[in-house]
C-alpha cells in the first residue's frame, strides 16, 4: 500500500486511477504527474518500485496543493466571501446554489427534501 499525501492509495487499481483518490488530483492531473516522473499509467499501484513511489511523492508535495491544504485554501475562501457579504457568500449562507442555477425545479442538493405546502392537511367540514 503506497501512501502519498497522508492518502493510502488502492494497491489493486493502475496508478492514474489511484491518484485520483487524493482530494485535488483528478484524471488531468494524475496524467501529468505520471508523465513528469516517467511512470507507465497502466502499471499497478502494487508493482511501483520504491524509487518510483518516491518521485511521485516528491512531484506531489513540490508542484501541487492537495488534501489538507487545498482544504483550508477552499474553506478560507467561501469564509471570506460569506464575511464580505458578496452575493456568492450569501447564497453559501442561505444553501442555495452559488452559480446562477435555477432553483424554482431542481436545486434539490443544496436546498435539501422537499417540503410540501398545500394539501397536506384533509379539508375540514364546512358549515352550511
Amino acid at each position: 500500500m503506497a501512501r502519498i499525501s497522508g492518502v493510502v492509495i488502492p494497491a489493486e487499481k493502475q496508478v492514474q486511477i489511484a491518484l485520483t483518490y487524493i482530494y485535488g488530483i483528478g484524471p488531468k492531473f494524475a496524467s501529468t504527474i505520471l508523465a513528469a516522473a516517467a511512470i507507465e499509467p497502466t502499471t499497478r499501484v502494487k508493482d511501483l518500485t520504491e524509487a518510483e513511489e518516491q518521485r511521485l511523492r516528491e512531484l506531489i508535495d513540490r508542484d501541487y496543493t492537495v488534501e489538507g491544504d487545498l482544504q483550508r485554501l477552499v474553506t478560507n475562501n467561501i469564509k471570506r466571501l460569506k464575511d464580505i457579504n458578496s452575493y456568492r457568500g450569501l447564497r453559501h449562507k442561505a444553501g442555495l446554489p452559488v452559480n446562477g442555477q435555477r432553483t424554482r425545479t431542481n436545486a434539490r442538493t443544496r436546498k435539501g427534501r422537499a417540503i410540501a405546502v398545500g394539501g397536506s392537511q384533509p379539508k375540514s367540514a364546512s358549515k352550511t
